[in-house]
């Protein structure tokens, strides 16, 4: 199919040859039932800041810390310490959430 999707679930996909097969035969999301009980961390940073431990311990109740980051700019959504996202956050009903506008590609395996 040439047509993109988006939300698709592993049975929708469809092996290249000699690509996501084991043994001559293709993947399917019963070969991965062992994996999909593993935890992950999942960390959404919106932005980080440097200061002395002195001024930290100055702070207070209601005190501002500017971060590295502006208004609008996307986030960066790490997996175990790796970042694999970036996005925006969004509002679902009276919690944050987070909308990944971003995959972050990385060669390294492992």
């Amino acid at each position: 199919m040439a047509d993109e999707k988006e939300g698709f679930t592993l049975n929708e996909l469809e092996p290249n040859a000699g690509e996501n097969t084991r043994d001559g035969q293709p993947i399917t999301s019963s070969d991965l039932d062992a994996v999909y009980g593993i935890p992950v961390e999942v960390a959404a940073v919106l932005g980080k800041a440097e200061m002395q431990v002195s001024h930290l311990l100055k702070l207070g109740r209601g005190a501002v810390i500017e971060l590295d980051r502006k208004v609008g700019e996307a986030i960066d959504i790490y997996v175990n310490n790796r970042l694999v996202a970036r996005g925006e956050v969004v509002v679902v009903e009276d919690r944050l959430g987070i909308t990944m506008t971003e995959i972050i590609k990385s060669d390294r395996i492992g």
